[in-house]
């Protein structure tokens, strides 16, 4: 995945996206499915905490953001009449910083069970044990500054205006 054209890195950030979508509604029906029926067990109470920060992380910055990005890469250039945006293999990288930070989905001991917003009682080493809190905290920043890179990957005024004379 070394595209520079914004329109396939565009596809890749709105097919990106759309699967971060489905893993986040297949959450949430396993959320909802256990809010259904109490009493009857369908995850348990660490499983429902894990979903529930899961789902929240996904759909904010994983679904909101990667959607927000395709739909700039896709409209931003071609409403300026540029023919690609200013830094596109900053623009991939960019990319590549989302799919980075869902590594705190992934580690051994499980995802954080500290709810999506990980304020401090339920985020300590007693509540949240294990390496997901500390890998869900650096791919949170890998997340938040990601968009940082926005001003200059998707800048097409740059390449308007920095012409050879």
């Amino acid at each position: 995945m070394s595209a520079t054209d914004h329109k396939v890195i565009a596809k890749v950030y709105l097919g990106t996206s759309f699967a971060w979508f489905l893993i986040a509604g297949l959450m949430a029906m396993l959320i909802r499915s256990e809010l259904a029926y109490p009493g009857q067990q369908a995850v348990n109470e660490e499983l429902y905490k894990q979903l529930f920060r899961m789902n929240g992380t996904i759909m904010l910055l994983m679904f909101a953001t990667l959607l927000f990005f395709g739909f700039g890469n896709v409209i931003m250039p071609l409403q300026i009449g540029s023919p690609d945006v200013a830094f596109p293999r900053l623009n991939m990288f960019r990319y590549w910083l989302f799919l980075i930070a869902a590594s705190g989905f992934l580690a051994r001991q499980g995802a954080p069970d500290s709810g999506w917003t990980a304020y401090t009682p339920l985020s300590d080493a007693e509540h949240s044990p294990g390496v997901g809190g500390d890998l869900s905290i650096m791919g949170l920043w890998m997340a938040a500054s990601a968009p940082f890179w926005l001003r200059y990957s998707s800048s097409p005024q740059l390449s308007v205006c920095v012409r050879p004379a």
